[in-house]
């Protein structure tokens, strides 16, 4: 299935400069769902009886989705490419997954949200990590 990001790189009218557009789009849309869940499962702990005990959680998922944001944004951008600052942004975003992943996987046992934000979290990191591998 073909995708508005698929079809975003497909009708760029530059050479992305060897970027594998699979691996780019696919860390595109990781990027947009992890920020999402992200916020959702932050909103979610807000919710829970014992809010005072998720504030790592809480404060974790909101960094996480603003970087993730940050990062498809970035992404999304080809005129100009930066591959420092791209590298950069990859390596913030797939440590950022790592860290809010490890901690909704603490309370994914009892908490459904965490539970789907630590799985969306290790999907992004991954995808950050082959996109980081594919630019060499």
């Amino acid at each position: 299935m073909t995708t508005l990001v698929d079809q975003m790189l497909e009708t760029y009218p530059a050479d992305l400069g060897g970027v594998d557009r699979q691996k780019l789009a696919d860390c595109i849309r990781e990027c947009y769902a992890c920020a999402q869940a992200c916020t959702a499962c932050a909103d979610a702990c807000l919710s829970e009886d014992d809010v005072a005990s998720l504030t790592k959680c809480i404060r974790s998922n909101l960094d996480c989705a603003d970087i993730c944001f940050a990062t498809g944004q970035m992404l999304s951008r080809h005129t100009g490419y930066d591959a420092n600052l791209t590298r950069a942004m990859l390596e913030a975003c797939e440590m950022a997954c790592k860290a809010c992943g490890d901690i909704c996987a603490e309370h994914a046992s009892h908490m459904a949200h965490c539970e789907h934000c630590a799985r969306e979290c290790r999907k992004c990191e991954q995808a950050c990590r082959e996109l980081l591998d594919s630019l060499g």
